[in-house]
C-alpha cells in the first residue's frame, strides 16, 4: 500500500484563494515552500502545464513521499526537495530556479502530522515527546521538558505559547521529571492550572510553544521571508499562510517594513536608512477561512492569508 493511500490527507487551506493570490499562469515558475502532501502543489501544477516548474520544499521527508507519490503525474513539472525552507535561496540557486513567478508558505504543523501519533504533536494520542518536522534533527520536545532549567522553559511557554500560566507550568513540569509521554505532559499541565473552560485544552499553547522552539518556526520564518525578496522577479507574488499571531505578526510587519521607501525612526529630519521599497501590499487586511471552509476543515479556522508583490 503507498504512503498517499496509508495516511490521511490533509486538506489544503483556502485553496482557491491561494491560487488566485499567486496569480498562477501556464509556463511560468512557484515554489511551495511547505510541499505538505501536495495540495497547493497539485492545484499550481494544473494551471502552468505544459511548461510551467514547481519547487516544492518540505523538512518532513515523509511529507515529500506522500506528495511525490500523489503528484507522480506532473513529475515532468515539478522538482522536490527535502530541506527547510530557511535555505530557500540556495535551494533555488542549485536547482536553476530563480527567478521565480510566485512564492507559497503555508506555516505550521499539517493535518497527516498532527493525526500520526507517533509525531508527537497531538495530546489526543499517548507517544513519545517528539514534535520534529524533520526527524534527522536531534532536539526533540522531550528534551527541551526534561532537561531546560525552570526559568528558560517559562520564558519559552510565555514568549512561543503567549501562555499567562508559564511560571506554574514549568515549575509542575520540573518537579515531575522525567516526562515521556504527549499525554503524561497534558496532564502535568492541567494539574497546573486547572481543567478546560471553553474549548480549549490548558496545555494547547504549551505544546505550540515547544512545537515552535523545537522546529525554530520563528526564526526560520524571518530567514525565508528575506530570502524570498532575492529569489522573486518584478511582479511576482509572496502568498504566506499563518495560523497563530506571532507568526502573522512577523509577516506583517515584514511586508510593512519592505513596502515603505523609509524605515528610519520617526521624527528623524533627514532619511539616514537608504532603504527602498521591494515589496507592495496587496491587500492591508489579511484573508480569512470562509464560514463553509471552517466547517468543512475546523482545522483551517485561525489561517490569515497575507500578500505582497515584488516591485
Amino acid at each position: 500500500m503507498s504512503l498517499a493511500v496509508m495516511m490521511p490527507i490533509h486538506k489544503p487551506v483556502m485553496l482557491y484563494e491561494v491560487v488566485k493570490a499567486l496569480q498562477v499562469q501556464p509556463g511560468k515558475r512557484y515554489v511551495d515552500c511547505t510541499l505538505g502532501s501536495g495540495g497547493h502543489a497539485e492545484a499550481i501544477l494544473h494551471r502552468i502545464l505544459p511548461n510551467g516548474r514547481l519547487l516544492g520544499i518540505d523538512t518532513d521527508i515523509e511529507a515529500i513521499n506522500i506528495a511525490r507519490n500523489r503528484l507522480a503525474e506532473f513529475r515532468d513539472n515539478i522538482t522536490l526537495v527535502h530541506s527547510n525552507f530557511a535555505n530557500l535561496r540556495s535551494i533555488c540557486e542549485e536547482n536553476g530556479f530563480l527567478p521565480v513567478h510566485g512564492i507559497l508558505l503555508d506555516l505550521g504543523v499539517s493535518s497527516t502530522q498532527l493525526d500520526t501519533a507517533e509525531r508527537g504533536f497531538s495530546f489526543r494520542y499517548d507517544a513519545p515527546l517528539d514534535m520534529r518536522f524533520n526527524r534527522e534533527e536531534t532536539l526533540t520536545a522531550a528534551e527541551i521538558v526534561n532537561t531546560f532549567p525552570e526559568q528558560k522553559l517559562s520564558h519559552l511557554i510565555r514568549n512561543y505559547g503567549e501562555e499567562k500560566h508559564s511560571r506554574l507550568i514549568a515549575r509542575q513540569i520540573v518537579r515531575n521529571r522525567p516526562i515521556t509521554s504527549t499525554l503524561q505532559l497534558a496532564g502535568i499541565i492541567e494539574q497546573a492550572i486547572g481543567h478546560r473552560h471553553g474549548r480549549i485544552h490548558p496545555a494547547t499553547k504549551t505544546f505550540l510553544a515547544l512545537r515552535i522552539a523545537v522546529n525554530r518556526e520563528l526564526e526560520n520564518l524571518i530567514a525565508v521571508l528575506t530570502q524570498a525578496l532575492d529569489c522573486l522577479e518584478p511582479q511576482g507574488r509572496l502568498v504566506v499562510i499563518s495560523y497563530h499571531s506571532l507568526e502573522d505578526r512577523i509577516v506583517k510587519q515584514f511586508i510593512s517594513r519592505e513596502s515603505k521607501e523609509c524605515i528610519c525612526p520617526p521624527g528623524t529630519p533627514v532619511c539616514q536608512c537608504k532603504h527602498t521599497a521591494r515589496l507592495r501590499i496587496i491587500l492591508r487586511k489579511a484573508i480569512t477561512p470562509s464560514i463553509a471552509e471552517v466547517k468543512a476543515n475546523p482545522r483551517s479556522r485561525s489561517a490569515k492569508l497575507r500578500i505582497a508583490e515584488r516591485v
